[in-house]
């Protein structure tokens, strides 16, 4: 069965596509239905602006569909960037102008505790769900690594002593919010 996933972020798509090669559900993108628009994502939490993009896309097309919404979340500052994780530093959505941001802003803090959330609204016969997944860890002092993307190379998971920038992307996908949240999706869908 195909479903779409509502994002225009090729990296997503891509740590996506590999979670569910296990699944009887064949993920295709918004480039695949011709939805080349950017999706709003006014809400101040996750979970509205990911039922947000999925609503846009069912509402639109009438198909199954499923978006997520990320955020790093740092203890020190109140879980900020949070919701705003990917235009922290404005609406032009640079992951480098992002972390400039944060390391400097972190500069003036010892913890350095933080999560990355995600939350996966699906929409599956007309009926809406959501699944979450967290990971915690700490904000690096400096960049590491050269894999991964957005916030990765100056985020440290716990238990971990490198970046998720350092780790293979399977490796990511075992521990990672996002792969923690779309293996609930899995779960769930492989039991309908």
């Amino acid at each position: 069965m195909k479903i779409v996933f509502a994002t225009n972020n090729p990296y997503k798509l891509k740590e996506v596509k590999r979670l569910l090669l296990s699944s009887n559900y064949q993920i295709i993108s918004l480039k695949d239905i011709s939805f080349f628009d950017d999706i709003p994502e006014p809400h101040d939490t996750l979970e509205a602006n990911a039922l947000e993009k999925a609503r846009t896309i069912h509402e639109k097309f009438g198909i199954n569909c499923f978006s997520e919404d990320t955020g790093l979340e740092v203890i020190a500052l109140n879980n900020e960037p949070g919701v705003y994780s990917a235009r922290y530093a404005g609406e032009q959505k640079s992951s480098d102008d992002n972390i400039n941001l944060l390391l400097k802003i972190l500069s003036k803090h010892k913890n350095r505790a933080a999560q990355f959330r995600t939350v996966v609204a699906l929409i599956l016969d007309k009926k809406e769900y959501l699944f979450e997944g967290i990971v915690t860890g700490n904000i690096l002092f400096e960049r590491q690594g050269k894999g991964g993307f957005g916030y990765d190379a100056i985020f440290q998971a716990t238990d971990y002593e490198q970046s998720f920038a350092e780790i293979t992307a399977d490796e990511k996908n075992k521990i990672s919010h996002r792969g923690k949240a779309v293996r609930k999706l899995v779960d769930f869908l492989k039991t309908r």
